[in-house]
């Protein structure tokens, strides 16, 4: 017999009893939680369920779709860490992928967008000139023979695109980590996938001074 989440086997709020008049029903069976852990060991499950459809449990995901909204731009990237859960902080400490936890992805397949789009490397970090003065000026010297390989219709095509080219600082600061903060949208335990969306403008800075000051608890403790 499994778990039961139905009212029929309760008593009344005055204490009689309820006759059993039907059978147990799919619907009011409980199942345990999937707590989907992040793991590269890709794990989903098939679960049939009432009228025989069927949903995908995950168990171990470490990747997922997700979406720049300001770019209209979506790539399948890696997921790094979770890192904020406004439900539970126990959900953090084990790495479980939830619905709207906080989780850094890789940034690169999102670069890589924005340099062939735009035209644009972001987040590079800056050498210093005098110690590094050879290879910055051997890198000059490859980027103007890139420069030189673009056709004139492709250069005019992203110098159109630069005109409303807007970023945020705090992404592009992200960008020079290579970690971006995300948004997990989907259910890992229903679908199977763990897909989801950049923060970005209010959202982002709202958790940004969520993550600082449990970093400052920590640092305290």
């Amino acid at each position: 017999m499994g778990i039961s989440r139905d009212s029929m086997h309760k008593r009344r709020a005055t204490g009689g009893k309820q006759k059993a008049w039907r059978k147990k029903r799919k619907y009011e069976l409980g199942r345990q939680p999937a707590n989907t852990k992040l793991s590269s060991n890709k794990t989903v499950r098939r679960v049939r369920v009432r009228g025989g459809n069927v949903k995908w449990r995950a168990l171990r995901l470490d990747t997922g779709n997700y979406s720049w909204g300001s770019e209209a731009v979506t790539r399948k990237t890696r997921i790094l860490d979770v890192v904020y859960n406004a439900s539970n902080n126990e959900l953090v400490r084990t790495q479980t992928l939830v619905k709207s936890a906080i989780v850094q992805v890789d940034a690169a397949p999102f670069k890589q967008w924005y340099l062939t789009h735009y035209g644009v490397d972001i987040g590079r970090k800056k050498k210093a000139p005098a110690a590094k003065k050879d290879a910055a000026e051997g890198q000059e010297g490859e980027a103007a023979a890139e420069e030189t390989k673009k056709s004139n219709h492709v250069q005019r095509k992203l110098e159109k695109r630069q005109q409303g080219r807007t970023l945020d600082p705090h992404i592009e600061e992200q960008f020079g980590s290579g970690r971006l903060l995300a948004c997990i949208a989907s259910r890992p335990g229903q679908c199977g996938r763990a897909d989801g969306y950049i923060l970005e403008g209010k959202e982002l800075e709202f958790y940004m001074k969520k993550l600082q000051r449990k970093k400052g608890k920590g640092a305290a403790a």
